[in-house]
């Protein structure tokens, strides 16, 4: 009797077992080999690095009145860290970090990808296909991120999984970054655009529209700058289409006189037709002080 239940109970004990391991290797799968991926995950401080450094990106156009230090900007970030000078390149090239990033944190994808598109924009501006690309996963990425991602997949600089999956949240491998940065200095070079040498002065552009007056309404655009000594200026409002679009420039600031090094708001203001819709335009050269 017991030599006729052993085999049942042994083939039962095999599939259980075959069972999980299969499991396992199908959500591993599903995942991307998120276990194994863990190791290769890279700080935020790599990735600054690689950002500023594979795309070439500085701020020999800024004129500072002292020595710029991270700490001037991010409150984890000590002076004397190797990468400290890679954080204040990207204070002034687009990446957009939070002043409280820490350096030591892990990179999610999205993330990554904001970072990657805000520095390869400041260096110069390029043409985008008006087309959106459908995310299986979409729903999971973070208010914001989602055009970075959708410009860098439509560039060919990032690319989902086979199921047309993303996955925003999970960590960025360091094999997929050096990948993706590499792509976005090519894309760069490739196009070869007629780079504003003031591009990444200003930071967190806005737009606001407001009534001013019966039949007008006051357009500001608003922007940080390094210190008090920039300004901001309206080049051109053209109307395209019944649409207001605004252009403006830096102001540059005055070479004889003395500024507190911390940033400030700049803004400058235009007056169009009341009901007419206003839109971003671009950032063009800043005319010669007189």
């Amino acid at each position: 009797m017991i030599r006729t239940l052993r085999r049942p109970v042994l083939l039962l004990l095999l599939v259980a077992m075959f069972s999980v391991v299969a499991s396992g290797a199908a959500y591993a799968d599903s995942k991307s080999t998120g276990a194994k991926a863990k190791p290769n995950s890279i700080t935020v401080s790599s990735a600054v690095s690689m950002i500023v450094n594979g795309l070439h990106l500085n701020i020999d156009n800024i004129r500072f009145i002292k020595e710029p230090k991270a700490s001037d900007y991010y409150t984890k970030v000590k002076d004397s860290a190797p990468y400290a000078y890679d954080f204040i390149i990207a204070q002034f090239t687009g990446l957009e970090l939070p002043k409280d990033i820490d350096p030591n944190a892990y990179v999610t994808r999205e993330q990554f990808a904001k970072w990657l598109y805000g520095g390869l924009s400041s260096t110069g501006e390029y043409a985008w296909i008006e087309i959106f690309v459908d995310l299986k996963d979409a729903n999971k990425v973070s208010k914001g991120y989602m055009d970075s991602i959708q410009k860098l997949l439509i560039a060919g600089i990032a690319s989902t999984d086979s199921h047309n999956r993303y996955w925003p949240k999970m960590d960025v491998t360091k094999p997929q970054a050096e990948r993706m940065v590499k792509k976005a200095a090519a894309f760069a070079e490739q196009h070869h655009p007629a780079p504003n040498p003031e591009i990444g002065i200003l930071s967190d552009v806005k737009l606001n529209v407001e009534k001013y007056a019966d039949g007008v309404d006051r357009v500001t655009v608003s922007a940080q700058v390094p210190h008090p000594g920039y300004g901001l200026d309206i080049a051109s409002v053209d109307f395209v289409q019944g649409t207001a679009v605004i252009s403006y420039r830096v102001v540059q600031p005055d070479p004889t006189a003395l500024y507190p090094q911390v940033i400030s708001e700049a803004k400058a203001f235009a007056f169009i037709p009341t009901g007419t819709k206003a839109s971003l335009g671009e950032q063009v050269p800043s005319e010669p002080r007189a």
